[in-house]
């Protein structure tokens, strides 16, 4: 017997019972429900209010067609690589924390989500008797079907092709909307790399070009990114205060992590951590939220606001960088309007830079396979792209303050 899930963008998808179902009402992937995809991109798109949960089975779909669709090509899997990777792609994202990135560098430094991810896989993995072994292995690309990892990471992995066509439906960006049945349906192998038949070309191009239009228009819009900044800030001043001696509400796992310096070296002697990691969602940072817009503290008590009442960060976007004197100028500005000392001000403003590649060969090209058995990437075959366009660097440079 297999669970069957009815999804919005791709139908009916089938769990079927034993390991993959184990993993999907396991506790630590049913946090995922508590946790949006997006992040704050809901403040910009009202309707991006889905969770890693659904993307995570979304790509363990994806991922279920692709294996299907490679072994119709004579690709041999067994059925438990196969299971395994389906496994994989289910837990790719195990490891995220409340509102996506937010967490990285903030209240945890120096520790990735991959990280974390492997950590939280282990720990299943032990609760299920090392039936994840296999799946593991194949997430860490340590085993020998090359192939099987890059179907979880790589330039055409499940985790994109989902995210993309799922983003796309729930912001209502209708032009990101990408054929991820037909990208799936031109995969094959060659000499252990995963490869896209040539008549999947054009649905590639479209591919690269809806992914760059998603990350400037969705994941990196300057309202999302100004929310953003605002999150991080007053969890800053959260965990500064807090370091200081000043009692604030926080549920357990939050308090912490904001009453301890946790970095990678903390993290790899206390195990109680990765415990405290695992209790954390989107709920206990909103939760302490609308608590710290009562606070005594001027700094914590207008960001906290803020991210209630959707007063975002005033967003200054230009291809130079940001000069010391305007920085100065601002922060001057916030020094007399909310009486503060200037060293409070750096709280209420930012100044970053935002870069996105739209495709490196050197990373993990998309290799276009031809008639006569041999291959060449993308960018040396299509009439659409060139290697200028598609290696172009884009740098943005974000200037975000609070409203005076």
């Amino acid at each position: 017997m297999s669970k069957i899930i009815n999804d919005p963008v791709f139908g009916f998808i089938q769990v079927p019972e034993g390991l993959l179902l184990s993993v999907v009402k396991h506790p630590l992937f049913q946090r995922l429900n508590r946790i949006k995809q997006l992040g704050l991109s809901s403040m910009v798109y009202p309707g991006a209010q889905h969770t890693r949960f659904q993307h995570s089975l979304g790509a363990f779909h994806l991922m279920s067609e692709a294996i299907l669709s490679l072994q119709r090509k004579g690709n041999f899997i067994f059925d438990s690589e196969a299971e395994a990777v389906q496994a994989a792609i289910l837990l790719h994202d195990i490891g995220h924390g409340p509102f996506s990135h937010v967490l990285e560098n903030t209240l945890v430094q120096g520790v990735e989500h991959e990280d974390i991810s492997l950590m939280l896989m282990e720990r299943i993995n032990n609760d299920l008797k090392g039936q994840l072994s296999l799946a593991i292995q194949i997430f860490k690309d340590d085993y020998p079907k090359r192939f099987l990892h890059q179907l979880i990471s790589s330039q055409l992995d499940m985790d994109r092709l989902d995210y993309l066509r799922r983003d796309s439906f729930f912001t209502g960006v209708t032009e990101g909307n990408i054929g991820s049945a037909r990208i799936i349906r031109m995969l094959n192998v060659k000499d252990d790399h995963l490869v896209v038949e040539k008549k999947g070309i054009y649905s590639i191009e479209n591919y690269l070009m809806t992914r760059r239009l998603m990350y400037w228009q969705v994941y990196l819009h300057k309202t999302s990114v100004a929310c953003e900044k605002v999150l991080i800030n007053v969890l800053l001043r959260a965990k500064e205060l807090s370091q200081m001696g000043v009692e604030l509400f926080a549920s357990p796992a939050l308090q912490y992590f904001l009453q301890n310096p946790v970095d990678k070296a903390w993290w790899d002697t206390h195990p109680e951590c990765l415990e405290n990691y695992a209790l954390l969602d989107d709920n206990d940072i909103w939760c302490a939220l609308k608590v710290w817009c009562h606070h005594t503290d001027t700094v914590l008590r207008t960001l906290s606001q803020d991210m209630l009442d959707r007063r975002i960060f005033k967003v200054e976007v230009s291809d130079e960088p940001v000069s010391e004197e305007r920085i100065h100028e601002i922060r001057t500005a916030l020094t007399a309007h909310f009486d503060i000392p200037y060293e409070e001000t750096r709280y209420l403003m930012s100044a970053s830079t935002v870069q996105k590649d739209m495709y490196k060969m050197e990373d993990d090209s998309i290799e276009i396979l031809f008639s006569d058995d041999t291959s060449k990437d993308i960018s040396q075959v299509s009439d659409m792209l060139n290697v200028e366009l598609l290696s172009k660097k884009v740098r943005k440079y974000y200037l975000c303050y609070q409203r005076m």
